[in-house]
């Protein structure tokens, strides 16, 4: 019996395949034989599709336990001669502890920005999010706004009420030349001078031991956090930040 002799076929070069496209593809392989189509693995680099792509996942920033634990976040604190007690946290709406969150800002990573009517402090991280703090502010006619930096930064600071509120409030008279730092200073534990253009604007970010005023307009134009939340943006604030409130 004599065998017909087939015609000689030209084979096709096989295009180079990629480790990860090699394992995307075999899973490929097996849905589309059991679905009897007729497309072969080897047309997958053609498509140009990554099949593992990485583009869309940001990666977790500054999850630690001082971010992401209340217990953690609002215990107790005791430093040298100074202790702040601990936050009732569970009195404090959820939206103004402090907390990591998708960066809604679109300002450079160390940038810190306040927005006034959602009294939220941001600090923005790299990744695309950023570390939110729940803020009081200043009453209608004391607010202050603009984009300016952090000249400088102070822990414990001393408090010295302008000349305007003395006027305002004649009991503060005896505090004219500065009060004492510690847990009751208006200042609280830490305090971020802001200046713009090289001049002090006479408006802080600071710290306060009156946790259940966060959320509220109340002040004389500050922006105040809970101490434990102010001495955590305080250690994570860059020299020189830039500061935008509006």
């Amino acid at each position: 019996m004599t065998q017909r002799k087939q015609a000689p076929t030209t084979k096709q070069p096989i295009p180079a395949i990629s480790r990860r496209h090699l394992l995307s593809g075999a899973g490929s392989m097996a849905v589309l034989g059991i679905a009897g189509c007729t497309q072969t693995a080897f047309e997958l680099p053609s498509m140009e599709i990554d099949a593992m792509p990485t583009s869309g996942v940001r990666p977790q920033i500054s999850i630690d336990k001082s971010v992401t634990v209340p217990d953690v976040m609002y215990a107790a604190v005791q430093e040298g001669p100074y202790s702040l007690p601990a936050v009732p946290y569970q009195k404090v709406p959820v939206q103004f502890r402090r907390q990591i969150v998708v960066d809604p800002t679109g300002e450079q990573p160390g940038t810190i920005v306040v927005r006034l009517q959602e009294r939220f402090l941001y600090l923005v991280q790299t990744g695309g999010d950023a570390i939110r703090y729940g803020v009081g502010i200043g009453k209608d006619g004391f607010l202050w706004s603009g984009r300016a930096n952090i000249q400088y930064k102070k822990e414990w600071p001393r408090w010295t009420p302008p000349r305007e509120m003395i006027q305002r409030k004649p009991e503060l008279a005896k505090y004219q030349n500065g009060m004492d730092p510690g847990p009751q200073n208006p200042l609280g534990a830490r305090a971020l001078y802001i200046f713009k253009d090289g001049v002090d604007t006479g408006y802080r970010i600071h710290g306060s031991p009156e946790w259940w005023s966060i959320g509220q307009s109340m002040s004389s134009g500050c922006v105040r956090l809970i101490n434990q939340d102010i001495i955590d943006l305080y250690s994570r604030v860059p020299g020189k930040a830039t500061v935008v409130v509006g």
